[in-house]
């Protein structure tokens, strides 16, 4: 997924990128996620100014994930939106006031999208997810799943400061 710089900075409509990126290497060391599928991208790259490129558009892509209560599996699907702005040249030791600080700073003429993409399906991944507001979880003493029904566990939690007094009436 790349563009040259200079014929989209000088060309009269945008450019348009309906592709897939393979995202399962940009994940590979969250325990949570147990499969992604591929990211479709559909980006449009078009000038947005003197030396400036303008990449927008929609990514959207599905991922399994355990629940981080119960560790159930969880089908989550993402629509992410997606801009960045490519400048032509070398950043500038101070910035200039009348820049934008989201500009990204390119001195090939050959620009690669998909680190960007990466970055944004990684931004973008929820932290944790659940499989219902209301998930219960699991026992902390034998493991089961608590939203399936109780277990016969003593979960009751003493301050071990007074825990002496815990069998002062048996």
């Amino acid at each position: 997924m790349k563009f040259h710089f200079r014929k989209i900075a000088n060309a009269d409509g945008p450019l348009h990128f309906h592709e897939t990126v393979d995202v399962s290497e940009a994940v590979k060391g969250r325990k949570d996620i147990l499969n992604v599928s591929p990211l479709s991208a559909e980006l449009d790259a078009l000038p947005a100014g003197t030396d400036i490129v303008a990449v927008e558009g929609k990514l959207s892509g599905d991922a399994d994930m355990l629940c981080a209560r119960c560790l159930n599996l969880v089908k989550t699907h993402m629509d992410i939106p997606f801009a960045e702005a490519f400048k032509w040249g070398k950043e500038p030791a101070v910035p200039d006031e009348d820049e934008d600080e989201d500009l990204i700073y390119v001195s090939d003429e050959t620009v690669d999208l998909k680190p960007y993409v990466e970055e944004n399906y990684l931004l973008h991944l929820p932290l944790s997810v659940l499989c219902a507001d209301d998930c219960k979880g699991l026992c902390p003493t034998c493991g089961h799943n608590l939203n399936e029904g109780p277990c016969s566990c003593d979960n009751t939690v003493i301050d071990p400061r007074l825990a002496g007094l815990k069998d002062f009436f048996k």
